[in-house]
């Protein structure tokens, strides 16, 4: 990579969502220059490119927000208790703009490589636009769900309506009034978009794999009375927010459903529906821990849902085969009452599986669908994706891909070993998606921003995660998915929705004692890294 006509900076980022906004605001506070990278026209990651009608976050709205300024957290008002897309990007636009954060970034810029120069402890960094970039520091904040998984589907280019992937719904919207729709996918972005677009199109046909499991989100205006209650003592409510499983607000339950009879089993997840929301989870400690136990909420849901799909057969194809809890919980509104609407079609891939997409429809095994609009709520190659995507380079021209051949392997989530100056936020082998993103974003980000203060007051200008340190973690890692039902899934959370991708559980299942082992290794000085001067000038 040539070093001419480059720009140097003390800090590059990558990504400009919660994470890359976040991180900017600690890094200009140290007083480091900055260069971040985004390949959206603006801030807002996911939030920026997810405007498919429903999107929603799932994580409750006075709880998925930056808690680092008290005047931001006392001006800002959500309007509904489940902030929808629009309103998320509002507010990352607001904070944008509030603390002066653009200015860091360049925007509508891919980063496409990244090499570890060891003459000069730096990374060169290369975009799509052609520029040169070199910085002391590389901060990989492009987000767990950012690059979209567009299936390999026999014909899919053929296709000659409107294609349109729910992480890349265009600005502007699509028409879809009076028109045949079809969505191929059900996790969360299919289960939030399906209701939407049954009520406007003429018909609507779900392509099903996999059944989910969906909790309904009873989302409304947000009770002006209980937000100005927790704005009382804001910082009380997050503190107890952190020292929650997942750093999500809940009051988890303290029975085994071994415990109680079929009565009570039916009390308690009456009670935990009506709530709603991911807490759901949490209604008996055992569920995702316990096969019987885990057998008692898999009872409830086909129970459950038979009770609100008229049609036996139909109902009969939402009831999921997989163990509850062991792919993500979707938070929804209206989905399985969408199938009562008589413009709704549902076609099982199982039961006869989709043979070819061609230029007006799409054709299973027994049947051929005609169609307008085919929209792939695919989901996304998670966590690893939008890092594998650039040609990332460590020592002695060591390739991320290569070194992740067998699956990621991390230290805390955080760093690689052999890839010297280079931080992950929300990185395989960390809590990430399995938690209030923007609260252990935040919980990374300042830890990451402590580190980098440290090592300019020791005048230390490269850290790299040892090897024994990064082994010890993933077999930690692997120990602690090991004791619960959820590594038993074939969930996203390994990447097998990725055809090739190693089968690794790749988010780390303890917050917050995830945060306990981050303060010990800073408080001992960075334990499982190798601090060291480099035999080079600085760069100007």
């Amino acid at each position: 990579m040539p070093l001419h006509s480059h720009e140097h900076r003390d800090v590059a980022i990558i990504g400009a969502g919660f994470a890359g906004l976040a991180m900017a605001h600690r890094i200009h506070n140290l007083g480091m220059t900055i260069q971040g990278f985004e390949s959206g026209g603006d801030v807002g990651g996911t939030w920026y490119w997810n405007r498919y009608p429903g999107a929603r976050c799932d994580v409750e709205s006075m709880q998925y927000s930056y808690r680092f300024s008290e005047d931001l957290q006392q001006e800002w008002d959500w309007t509904e208790r489940y902030a929808a897309q629009p309103e998320i990007l509002r507010y990352i636009d607001h904070v944008a703009t509030r603390f002066d954060l653009r200015p860091h970034f360049r925007f509508q810029t891919r980063v496409v490589a990244a090499r570890y120069q060891e003459e000069t402890a730096s990374w060169a960094i290369e975009t799509d636009d052609g520029r040169h970039t070199t910085a002391r520091f590389l901060i990989a904040a492009a987000g767990c769900l950012s690059s979209a998984n567009r299936p390999e589907i026999a014909g899919l280019d053929d296709f000659a309506g409107t294609l349109v992937h729910t992480g890349h719904w265009p600005a502007e919207g699509i028409d879809i009034a009076g028109k045949r729709v079809g969505v191929i996918g059900t996790g969360s972005s299919g289960v939030q978009v399906i209701p939407q677009l049954a009520r406007q199109a003429a018909e609507l046909t779900v392509f099903q794999r996999t059944a989910a499991y969906c909790v309904p989100a009873h989302n409304g205006p947000l009770d002006p009375v209980a937000a100005q209650s927790v704005k009382t003592d804001y910082k009380a409510f997050r503190d107890y927010c952190g020292k929650q499983f997942g750093a999500i607000a809940a009051t988890p339950g303290t029975q085994s459903a071994l415990a109680v009879d079929k009565a009570e089993h039916r009390a308690v997840f009456d009670a935990a529906w009506e709530r709603g929301g991911l807490s759901f989870q949490g209604a008996f400690y055992d569920l995702s821990y316990d096969l019987a136990a885990n057998d008692i909420a898999m009872s409830f849901f086909r129970d459950k849902i038979h009770e609100i799909v008229a049609d036996p057969h139909t109902a009969g194809k939402l009831v999921p085969e997989h163990r509850f809890a062991t792919k993500r919980l979707c938070i929804d509104t209206d989905y399985y009452a969408t199938f009562n609407r008589p413009n709704v079609t549902l076609v099982d891939l199982k039961a006869t599986p989709l043979t070819t997409v061609h230029a007006t429809g799409v054709r299973t095994s027994d049947a051929d669908y005609p169609l307008d609009v085919l929209v792939l709520a695919t989901g996304y190659d998670a966590m690893t994706g939008s890092l594998l995507r650039i040609d990332i380079r460590g020592r002695d021209n060591l390739a991320l891909g290569e070194a992740w051949a067998e699956g990621p392997h991390t230290y805390l989530g955080l760093g690689i070993a052999r890839f010297p100056n280079l931080f992950i936020i929300s990185g395989p082998g960390s809590p990430s998606v399995l938690t209030n993103m923007v609260y252990s974003i935040e919980q990374q980000v300042d830890w990451i921003a402590d580190c980098l203060g440290y090592l300019r007051a020791k005048a230390i200008d490269r850290i790299e995660v040892q090897q024994d340190a990064q082994d010890n973690w993933v077999a930690q890692a692997n120990a602690v998915a090991a004791g619960t039902l959820l590594a038993t899934g074939n969930s996203w959370y390994l990447g097998a929705n990725i055809p090739g991708k190693p089968r690794v559980f790749m988010p780390y299942l303890d917050y917050p004692g995830y945060v306990t082992t981050c303060e010990e290794v800073a408080a001992n000085g960075y334990t499982g890294f190798a601090l060291t001067r480099a035999t080079v000038e600085a760069l100007v």
